[in-house]
């Protein structure tokens, strides 16, 4: 059977959109493959050009007779963009969208913003050589190779922009000068902007001695390292356990190989925090990317990692694609955040997408965190991960004492404000002791549920437990199955009329604060607080200089802050992250309350929790007072197994939308049709509305597909693909892929 290849012929970055097709020649069947360099027929002459397969198909996309063979496999070694562009065919596979759009998520698009290089004028001829010349030039009266000369047998090095600006020497004269063997002309690299450099950062920091687990962990590591042992690891911590200073130790050992880092975190609040623990190691060799970077500053850092410059690169998920020659290590610290999984086609997981680079690679993968998701803790139980624990905080600190508050006695008992008694009376006992004092508004998946506020239930779907939406038509709708019914008036359980959304937000907290607390200082952290760009960088500064008493906000300040005078964690309707329409709300609710108590007792004073919540006996809100793990997990995971969830099977979920609502659900339903006839086998639920059933003027529905087998909802994934490019009733629609979802459509 015939086979073809897509491929890139320049690989340059504003060019990634254009692909020409060759015919695979069969005795190159077996080599030819996406990310290898090939040698190709290129131009009306048909001169060989090297390019990059992309994709290979067992159909042409033009006329068989119109298409030229490959002529070769290009020997040489492999560009870092050769391995990238690999990546790319492998996200296009496994989490669908077009390889265009797969390439430039993995391809550093940049705005090509003419750096020239700079051109030094050096001195090449012997200085009595050069004396000779000079006497003769003056002689003739050459005036500006004398002047030039002369400059040269002083300086023996000058910028070509000071000798054509200040020397007023034309650029044929220095051409006539290179020639007679005076001077040579030699390229000296442009300065990269290193976003590091200038900031408060102090290189030179001591090392911390590790503790017997952080030293196990370590040796673990390292040991496999040295023997050339690639694997994927679990670093589970309890907060405080010192995960960080394991990194360091892994990290440490790794570049000194002469190998590179990928150092992922999931907000670009914690790069801050992050380098500075890494700049007390490693100076200058750190650098890193995020997208409050301008572009161009963002491009220098892709152009030092791939010349060397830098060893370790800091970031969020984008900083997954840093294009390193020799990678030796990557890192997802917090891995169970749902940040690491785009919302964007194509909805890549970072930490799937790593384990797949580092392969290429021949890397090692460390996945950290104190509550790991669902997904990763299961795969180490079932032996695809190494398992590495740190059961104990470092220095042996304790884990701070966690209280929790049902507010439905608070408000039984006539306390209508949002911050229980308990919570005021020891936020006024830290205060008076010169402590900090951290407020959690878990605002997670606050809209669209309704919960009563007498009795603090959520009206659930019977078949799926999991919240039911409330959409603008005033009917209430479970996006798994398609139950329905109408917008409640009362609660079902205890029949109060009190019953509807809940809205607050941080800046209401900080104004009832203020009121509560006229004397104590402030901080907010937020979307609002922090758009500028170092705004994330000025309020945790600020914090850990204690400069405020008391910070407010949403996820971003609990997730991997040390501040180490924070005493009290208050965590403000803790459970409203229980109440999202997706089966992942125990989990989310665990991690989130977990991770915001973490933060409490970091330093040498005991810390204490006060978790405020209507469901004070659901297992994610006791286990996360407890920091239980282990206790939540066997509970979650044998919910999953039951409701047949990942990670015991896996998920698919196919968006379909048109401006067309009709069209959308005629749509919807050729697709589910052809799932049902082809594979059935396959678990699917649907077509449904999605949780939004319109957005910019597009209807959308959707469907759930289930399967132990991630392999067999690729297999859907294609042949709808297929659909879609054969079939003209498919020409119109949009039809997306998430596998293994972390929110729903």
């Amino acid at each position: 059977m015939s086979k073809y290849a897509d491929v890139i012929i320049d690989i340059s970055h504003e060019k990634v959109d254009r692909v020409f097709q060759y015919r695979i020649p069969e005795e190159l069947l077996e080599q030819v493959r996406p990310g290898v360099q090939v040698t190709i027929p290129f131009g009306k002459g048909g001169n060989l050009r090297t390019g990059v397969v992309v994709e290979v198909t067992e159909s042409p996309s033009y006329e068989e007779e119109k298409l030229k063979e490959i002529a070769g496999i290009d020997e040489t070694a492999v560009p870092i963009e050769a391995q990238l562009i690999a990546l790319a065919a492998w996200i296009k596979r496994s989490y669908g969208g077009t390889m265009n759009a797969a390439l430039k998520t993995v391809l550093p698009v940049h705005k090509r913003a003419q750096r020239k290089e700079k051109e030094i004028l050096v001195l090449k001829a012997a200085s009595e050589e050069a004396q000779i010349a000079l006497a003769e030039y003056e002689k003739k009266h050459f005036h500006a190779k004398a002047r030039l000369l002369k400059e040269l047998i002083e300086e023996k090095r000058i910028p070509k922009e000071f000798v054509t600006g200040k020397l007023h020497v034309a650029a044929p004269t220095i051409r006539s000068l290179a020639a007679a063997g005076m001077l040579t002309v030699e390229k000296e690299r442009p300065d990269y902007r290193n976003p590091v450099k200038g900031t408060a950062l102090t290189a030179g920091g001591g090392k911390k001695l590790l503790n017997a687990e952080q030293r196990a962990a370590a040796d673990r590591m390292i040991g496999d390292f040295r023997r050339g042992e690639k694997h994927t690891y679990l670093l589970h911590g309890v907060t405080g356990s010192g995960k960080t200073e394991v990194y360091l130790t892994l990290i440490e050992e790794v570049v000194a190989a002469g190998k590179q880092v990928i150092m992922l975190i999931p907000e670009i609040a914690l790069t801050y925090q992050t380098v500075m623990r890494f700049y007390e190691r490693f100076h200058d060799r750190v650098s890193i990317l995020n997208s409050k970077m301008p572009a161009g500053e963002r491009y220098d850092q892709y152009l030092r990692a791939k010349e060397r410059e830098i060893d370790i690169i800091i970031g969020p998920r984008s900083a997954l694609f840093t294009p390193f020659p020799d990678l030796g290590l990557i890192i997802l610290d917090e891995e169970h955040e749902t940040s690491y999984k785009s919302e964007t086609i194509p909805r890549y997981h970072a930490r799937e997408t790593a384990i797949a680079r580092a392969e290429m690679s021949g890397a090692s993968v460390v996945l950290g965190s104190a509550t790991p998701s669902m997904e990763s803790f299961y795969r180490a139980k079932e032996g695809a991960y190494v398992l590495l624990p740190l059961t104990k905080r470092v220095e042996e600190r304790p884990l701070p004492a966690c209280e929790i508050i049902d507010l439905r006695a608070e408000l039984m008992q006539g306390n209508r404000s949002i911050f229980s008694r308990r919570l005021v009376e020891l936020m006024e006992e830290k205060l008076s002791k010169e402590e900090q004092i951290m407020l959690f508004l878990n605002r997670r998946g606050m809209s669209g549920f309704v919960v009563c506020r007498s009795c603090g239930e959520a009206i659930k779907c019977p078949h799926c437990d999991v919240s039911l939406s409330l959409h603008r038509d005033r009917t209430m709708r479970c996006h798994y199955c398609g139950y329905q019914i109408p917008a409640a008036q009362k609660c079902p359980s205890c029949g109060s009329p009190y019953i509807g959304g809940m809205k607050a937000g941080t800046e209401k907290v900080e104004k009832l604060v203020r009121k509560q607390f006229p004397s104590a200082k402030t901080l907010r952290m937020d979307l609002d607080t922090t758009r500028e760009k170092d705004g994330y960088e000025k309020i945790l500064t600020a914090f850990s200089n204690r400069e405020a008493d008391i910070l407010i906000g949403t996820q971003m300040i609990v997730k991997g802050h040390d501040f180490p005078n924070v005493t009290l964690v208050g965590i403000l309707a803790a459970d409203l992250s229980l109440n999202i329409p997706d089966f992942h709300g125990a989990e989310r609710t665990f991690d989130l309350l977990t991770q915001a108590a973490g933060r409490a007792g970091r330093g040498e004073l005991p810390g204490n929790v006060v978790i405020q919540t209507y469901h004070p006996g659901h297992y994610g809100i006791v286990n996360a007072a407890g920091q239980d793990y282990d206790g939540f997990y066997e509970q979650e995971i044998a919910y999953r197994r039951m409701m047949q969830y990942p990670p015991v099977w896996h998920m698919l979920n196919l968006l379909v939308s048109d401006k067309d609502e009709q069209a959308a659900a005629d749509g919807a339903k050729r697709i589910a049709g052809i799932i049902r006839r082809e594979f059935p086998e396959i678990r699917m639920v649907g077509p449904a509305d999605a949780a939004i059933a319109k957005v910019n003027d597009y209807y959308k529905k959707v469907l759930y597909c289930k399967d132990k087998d991630y392999e067999a909802l690729i297999r859907v994934k294609d042949r709808i693909e297929e659909a879609a490019l054969s079939d003209p009733a498919f020409s119109r629609l949009l039809v997306r892929f998430d596998f293994d979802p972390a929110d729903g459509f």
